[in-house]
């Protein structure tokens, strides 16, 4: 049997910023708008599907995993706007990023208060 991800909803105050967000850190476009939707599609076929809420919203975690190129380029973003970062998911070390597995990976917020990751490696791939 095969099983893969294909989308998943993501909450957010205004859907379309959170879309642009999220596409021009990662150095992706922002598809057209579908239904309720403003989708970014990841290279994988992973969408993630941004929806308007006017509720509060529950943080998320998403990760990416990249190559150590594209952690480069979308590091340097993520600092060129100003935005903190931190080595672990529970924040304890700002400024930092980590270098799990032998990669290298950080964690920020988006507008919404979700937790990104970007990584170089998968967790449990290599040494601590």
């Amino acid at each position: 049997m095969a099983v893969e991800l294909n989308h998943t909803i993501v909450a957010a105050h205004d859907k379309t910023a959170s879309a642009r967000f999220l596409a021009d850190l990662l150095g992706l476009e922002v598809a057209p708008e579908y239904g309720p939707f403003v989708p970014v599609q990841i290279p994988n076929g992973v969408t993630l599907d941004y929806m308007d809420t006017a509720d509060s919203i529950a943080p998320q975690h998403y990760a990416f995993l990249v190559s150590e190129d594209d952690f480069d380029a979308i590091f340097a973003r993520v600092r060129e706007a100003g935005l903190t970062y931190w080595a672990d998911p529970y924040h304890h070390h700002p400024g930092e990023i980590n270098h799990n597995d032998g990669g290298r990976g950080t964690y920020f917020e988006d507008p919404n208060g979700h937790n990104l990751e970007i990584l170089t490696r998968p967790y449990g791939s290599g040494e601590d």
